[in-house]
């Protein structure tokens, strides 16, 4: 009978204010749909996310333990950067913005995720430099890189960085920095197998995600109060399934 009831009770709530669905609606309202913080503040953004959580993006605290390798990459002014599992383009749009003679090619296997990048570069006025690409194999990346000095790569590929960070196969990434989040939940010991590959061409920094929590949601409602803490908890999290972390490698010089 209780099951009866929760089960009807689900289906008889309005979509609109269904925790997470509320927390979307109220942080897009509230943000005019625009990032309020972080590396990209100010860069419009669509009414979804591809993949990856939303609310945090507007907020501008989205994989925040990396603000300060993008502005690293952001002082760098690379000609070119690739982004391997572009999602709905937060960094290829992103770093459009904020480096407006720097070419970006987006790789993303899902054609909403395609489209919702499009519409995003559309929005911030880049669409003219941000290419859209799909799934990248080898010899796409291959072929991306080749020619290119001072690229940066970001990646994120659910595992597949195994294949694509092979210096071997991709020769151009010997020389080239990159920022990959690492998958080691997908393909145990990657991180070790990565370092590997480049301890001798490149520094490797690793990072740890950080956890997120109700003090990083701005807003408090009448509905906020009602809700169970960990309801704004889940809003402002990442939807990880074991804690995460990233490898930003820098090219040896010389």
């Amino acid at each position: 009978m209780l099951h009866f009831a929760t089960n009807l009770a689900r289906k008889l709530t309005p979509d609109a204010v269904r925790p997470h669905r509320y927390f979307a609606a109220l942080t897009r309202s509230r943000t005019g749909q625009k990032v309020i913080a972080g590396p990209f503040k100010g860069m419009s953004y669509i009414d979804r996310s591809v993949g990856s959580a939303y609310v945090p993006k507007l907020l501008g605290i989205y994989e925040r333990e990396l603000a300060a390798v993008v502005e690293e990459i952001v002082a760098a002014k690379p000609s070119l950067i690739v982004d391997v599992g572009a999602a709905e383009g937060y960094y290829a749009v992103g770093l459009a913005c904020r480096l407006p003679e720097t070419k970006m090619i987006a790789f993303e296997m899902e054609a909403g995720g395609r489209a919702a990048v499009a519409e995003m570069a559309a929005a911030n006025g880049v669409a003219d430099r941000v290419t859209v690409l799909a799934t990248c194999e080898p010899e796409g990346l291959n072929a991306a890189l080749d020619g290119q000095k001072g690229a940066v790569v970001i990646m994120d590929v659910e595992g597949y960085e195994d294949v694509l960070l092979d210096p071997t196969r991709i020769p151009a990434l010997a020389t080239t920095a990159f920022l990959v989040e690492l998958h080691e939940f997908a393909v145990p010991g990657i991180a070790e197998k990565i370092a590997r590959r480049f301890e001798k061409t490149h520094n490797l920094e690793l990072i740890w995600a950080e956890g997120r929590s109700r003090a990083d949601f701005p807003w408090r409602t009448a509905v906020t109060s009602l809700l169970p803490a960990r309801y704004i908890d889940g809003a402002v999290s990442e939807m990880r399934p074991p804690r995460m972390s990233w490898y930003f490698a820098r090219p040896i010089a010389g």
